[in-house]
This record gives structure tokens, C-alpha cells and sequence, in this order.
């Protein structure tokens, strides 16, 4: 829920309350509910609410408790703040409001910045201490809540979003030949620290950031999960495993019904979201509201998977909701959805998300989804060829990359490609670091600590806050993150990948969703870019802005224009699309 600002001066002047306003009303889509600031000489902190924990104003933000000396800016949920609140008031601790951010703010005062370590939930704060002039900066472990930074010799900038930022002011807007080579090469993946603009920087996920008054600055990672196999699991059967899954899962959906409003699902029709509408079914939830979206066909290929979503609703009796959009509504989206981005992201999901979530947030403010399962569970099929790799780094680029640095040379403009093979460098070293026993969980590693991070569990925030609707992802409680790490990659790996959670699912849910082929959000539209999507496309890359930008090579750019059907990457995206993006998210942004 929410989004937060703020800015602290590290020059001796007072914090600019105004830049803070502005980058707060920029948020105000993800928290339509309230707005507040405060301003304390040379930090200030800016909040916009959407009301999930807590209803009453006693629980509106910034929050400051005066006794502890203590302010906070908190975007999120912590899930079992209930019992983390008992075990402060058994200290001693007194509150008072009901929700969530109280409990984090006697939490960080009794425990420091290793209270994060006992929450189980999404988050991003920034607390600050009255007597010491510190704040604390605190992501969650899979960087579900966002905070972006911006940083100058005299002030340190935060908030939820990159276009907040932008809209602050003072931000080098300049292109990051790294980050853009991650972009065009990582399947659009930029790992933080680094935006694709100079001036903007991203939390790590997992991470606390100390900030003192005089601007020194310490990260500490609190949380590492380790992929190797456990002595004490050594004799536990793939039935074992089977049922120690779901039973996580189980409580991992439980947990994520904490809410002082109606909880609603995401349903695509595919194992994952199933298996969560089949555990709420089992936990007695009457009347859950689903929701299902698809798109008009196009190039033979279908644009929805409403057989199977309409199956599970018919299963579990839930208030179904299929929405269809139609050709025309998407492209006159396509505009609101790019805005919406903190950075560009190339999946096609970022439209679907973002038409559902408009639709879902006329029924209700918080939701269940599926994000997550493949990454943690070997879900995807360039694992499988990995169980046999004797070059894990050449075998996962020759799967995942979209292009190689020699390719990336013939694409882009020669100012703009980076002097070496950035992305293979960061994925070389992230892949073969200690702590993963085989090829598989170096590779299940890399996708669930960085990947998922910044592509589906960003579309999920991004799309959904658009329309002020929270999205709570159980894949990733941690504890479940843990539990998998440790799962032999052959169980992981059977039935053609993801073979320990659809044992699982199939105690719960029909088997005719869980032996289906593997589907995703299918816009076709945007993969086989013909007619009024390839107009669109062309204006973008061909229009002043673009030209003096000169990020592509025009022979390379007429290439595509001639016939972009034939340009799709290893992942099945369309090279086009990935170009034309970036350049339309950057011409949206005013960069």
C-alpha cells in the first residue's frame, strides 16, 4: 500500500518541503486515500495512503512518535505485525493506533534496523531518529515495495517511484551506457544499484541503508538464502517434499489474507494462482472475488486462457470477474500503461496487469497473485538443460540473453555501447559465487534474487498501484523461498520443471489446469507489432527526440521496421517492441 518521499539535506539548510510536496502528489495513484508531510529541519517525509491496516487517522503518515523520538514513511504491509505487537507490549511498549507501521516504528526503536529481520511481509521505509539526525532506509528480501534514490553532494532524495523523483527536480537524466546494456542484453533486466538514468539509483533489495547526519552512508544485507541441500533433509521422499510445500504455502497464503478490507485473486488460470484460490476455498473464504483478463487474437496465436480460469471460479464457486479487452482499448492504453513504469519494462504483461488492475480496483483494494512460483520452483524451461551444464554461464546467456555484446554492437550507436560485456560480467559473477551446490540453483539463485525482481515482481507493483491496488505475492514469503532453496533440483526439475509445487497443487486444484501448457499473459498484438502498433512504433523511434538521442543504429532500426515478425529473441519477445519502449517510457518520462 502507499507511496513514499522524502529528502535529507546534508549542507547545513533546511529540507525543500516543496520538492517533497511534488514528488508526493506524484504518487498519489498508489495512495488515493491520504497525503501527509513532515518536515523537521533538514528532513522532511512525504506520504500518499491507501487505507488497508487501520482505517482511522490514528494511522496516517509520516507517523512520529514524539516519546521515542522517532518519524517514519512506510509503504507496504508487515503480515504478522498482530504478534510482533504482543511481543512489544510484553516489553513494555505501548501503542496508539491498531496497524502495521506503529509496530515497525517500537520494533526499529527496540531491536534497531534488525527489526527487519523478524517481519514477514512487502516493504519500504524510511525512519528517522530526532536525537541522532540518522534515518534508516529498509527495503523487504525480494524488493517488492520499490525506493528509488537520487543523490547530490548536498541531498539525499527517495521515493517510490523514479517519475516521483523526476517530478522533485535536480535529477541527472542522462542515459547509463551499463544500464542500457543490461536492458538490450538481460531480457530488459537493469540490476540495482543502477536505473537506466545516471541520477537515479535503487535500494537493494534485502537491504537497510544507514544514513548519518553527515552524510555518511552504510548498507547492511540482512538476508542471503542458501541453495544447497541440508544433512538433516537427506532421507525426506519427493512426497516429503510434496507436503511440506504445501503446507508452507498454505500458511503463506493465510498470512497474506491480513487486511481491514475485502482480499481478492488475480486469477490467470494457470497452476499458481489456482493453487491460491484453492487454499482460501479450503480456508472457508465465501464470496472471493476473481478476476481473469484477455485480448483479441492476432497472428493465429490466441490472447486469453479463460477455459481454464473459468474452471477454477466454477470449482471453487468463486465472484468471477472476466474482463476482454478489445484491440482498439489497448493500443489507446498503451500511453497510460508506459507512465505507469518506474522504468521501462518490456514484458506484455505490463499492459494486461495494468487494464485488470483498473478493472479490479472498482471491486476491491487488495489482492492475491501468482508472481513468483517459476523463479522459486524451476518453472521455466531453461532450467531443465542446465541439470547437465558444465558452463552455467555460457548455457543460462545462450537461454535467456536477448542478444549478445557482439550483436548489441551492431545495434546500437557506437557513443552508446558500454566498453566491455557488462551484463555478461554481472551475471558471470552472480552465477558462480558460493552458496549454490549445482548449475540449476545458481541458476534458480540469479532468477529469484535479481530477475524476479526486476521484471515481474516490478510489473506487479508498478501495474497495480497505477489504480491504488495492493498486490500480495505468497510465492514469496520467505520461509517458502527457504524451504524450495533447499528442494534436490531433480524433484524441482520433474514433470518438465516445477514438479515439487504442481504435486502440490494437484491435492487441491483440477488436474486439467495443472497438466495444461504453460501459458502467460498473451498480448499478441505487441509481439507481432503490424498496422497501427507498428505506426505507433515507427513515430516513436523516428521522432525528433529519438533521432537527437541516437541511441540505435538506423540500419538497424529499418531492419525491424521492414519486418518485425521475424525479429523475436530467445524469450519470444519482439526485438521491436524492446527498442520502441525504451524510447517511448523515455519521451513519457520528458528525459
Amino acid at each position: 500500500m502507499c507511496g513514499i518521499t522524502g529528502e535529507i539535506r546534508f549542507d547545513g539548510g533546511f529540507a525543500d518541503a516543496a520538492a517533497v510536496a511534488r514528488m508526493t502528489e506524484a504518487l498519489a495513484p498508489r495512495g488515493p486515500d491520504g497525503s501527509g508531510i513532515a518536515a523537521q529541519g533538514r528532513v522532511a517525509f512525504g506520504h500518499r495512503r491507501l487505507k488497508i491496516i487501520d482505517l482511522s487517522e490514528k494511522a496516517a503518515q509520516p507517523m512520529n512518535d514524539p516519546d521515542l523520538g522517532l518519524t517514519i514513511a512506510f509503504n507496504g504491509c508487515i503480515y504478522n505485525y498482530p504478534e510482533l505487537r504482543s511481543e512489544l507490549e510484553a516489553q513494555g511498549y505501548r501503542f496508539f493506533s491498531t496497524g502495521d507501521t506503529e509496530v515497525i516504528l517500537k520494533a526499529f526503536h527496540c531491536w534497531g534496523d534488525a527489526c527487519v529481520e523478524r517481519f514477514h511481509g512487502m516493504f519500504a521505509f524510511a525512519i528517522f531518529e530526532r536525537d541522532s539526525g540518522t534515518v534508516t532506509l529498509a527495503r523487504d528480501r525480494f524488493g517488492i515495495k520499490p525506493l528509488y534514490i537520487s543523490q547530490t553532494n548536498a541531498t539525499l532524495r527517495f521515493a517510490s517511484s523514479l517519475p516521483a523523483l523526476l517530478r522533485g527536480g535536480d535529477v541527472d537524466a542522462s542515459i547509463d551506457r551499463e544500464a542500457l546494456h543490461t536492458y538490450m542484453t538481460f531480457h530488459a533486466v537493469v540490476p540495482p544499484p543502477r536505473t537506466i538514468l545516471k541520477g537515479v539509483r535503487k535500494l537493494p533489495p534485502a537491504t537497510t541503508r544507514r544514513i548519518e547526519a553527515d552524510g555518511t552512508i552504510s548498507d547492511r544485507k540482512y538476508w542471503s538464502p542458501v541453495y544447497e541441500r541440508k544433512a538433516a533433509d537427506s532421507a525426506l521422499s519427493f512426497e516429503d517434499w510434496r507436503d511440506r510445500v504445501l503446507e508452507a504455502v498454505r500458511v503463506s497464503v493465510r498470512r497474506r489474507m491480513v487486511a481491514d478490507v475485502p482480499v481478492g485473486v488475480l486469477l490467470s488460470g494457470g497452476v499458481d494462482s489456482s493453487l491460491i484460490v484453492g487454499l482460501l476455498a479450503e480456508q472457508g473464504q465465501k464470496g472471493l472475488m476473481s478476476f481473469s483478463i484477455g485480448f483479441e487474437e492476432a497472428h493465429g496465436e490466441k490472447g486469453d486462457e479463460f477455459v481454464y480460469s473459468d474452471l477454477i471460479a466454477q470449482t471453487f464457486d468463486t465472484d468471477h470477474h472476466k474482463i476482454f479487452v478489445p484491440s482498439g482499448d489497448l493500443i489507446s492504453e498503451l500511453p497510460a500503461t508506459i507512465a505507469a513504469m518506474s522504468e521501462p519494462m518490456v514484458s506484455y504483461d505490463n499492459i494486461g496487469f495494468f487494464l485488470l488492475s483498473r478493472e479490479v480496483s472498482k471491486h476491491i483494494k487488495v489482492v492475491q497473485s501468482g508472481q513468483g512460483a517459476d523463479e522459486v520452483f524451476g518453472g521455466y524451461h531453461w532450467y531443465p538443460p542446465l541439470a547437465s551444464s558444465s558452463d552455467v554461464v555460457g548455457d543460462y546467456a545462450r537461454v535467456f540473453f536477448d542478444r549478445s555484446h557482439e550483436k548489441l554492437a551492431g545495434q546500437l550507436a557506437p557513443e552508446w555501447l558500454a566498453d566491455r560485456d557488462v551484463s555478461r560480467e554481472f551475471v558471470s559473477d552472480h552465477l558462480l559465487r558460493g552458496g549454490a551446490a549445482t548449475p540449476v540453483d545458481r541458476a534458480l539463485r540469479l532468477d529469484s534474487q535479481v530477475m524476479l525482481v526486476d521484471d515481474p515482481v516490478k510489473r506487479v507493483d508498478n501495474m497495480t498501484m497505477a489504480w491504488g491496488l495492493e498486490a500480495r505475492v505468497p510465492f514469496l514469503d520467505h520461509e517458502l523461498v527457504e524451504l524450495a532453496a533447499s528442494i534436490p533440483p531433480d524433484f524441482q526439475l520433474s514433470g518438465g520443471g516445477k514438479g515439487v509445487l504442481k504435486e502440490a497443487a494437484r491435492l487441491v486444484v483440477p488436474g486439467e489446469v495443472i497438466d495444461r501448457k504453460k501459458g502467460y499473459f498473451p498480448v499478441p498484438q505487441l509481439k507481432y507489432i503490424q498496422g497501427e502498433y507498428l505506426e505507433m512504433v515507427k513515430d516513436a523511434l523516428t521522432s525528433r527526440p529519438a533521432r537527437e538521442r541516437g541511441l540505435f543504429r538506423q540500419d538497424y532500426l529499418e531492419t525491424l521496421f521492414d519486418d518485425p515478425v521475424s525479429h523475436i529473441t530467445p524469450l519470444r519477445g519482439s526485438e521491436l517492441w524492446q527498442v520502441a519502449l525504451l524510447e517511448m517510457w523515455l519521451q513519457t518520462q520528458g528525459v
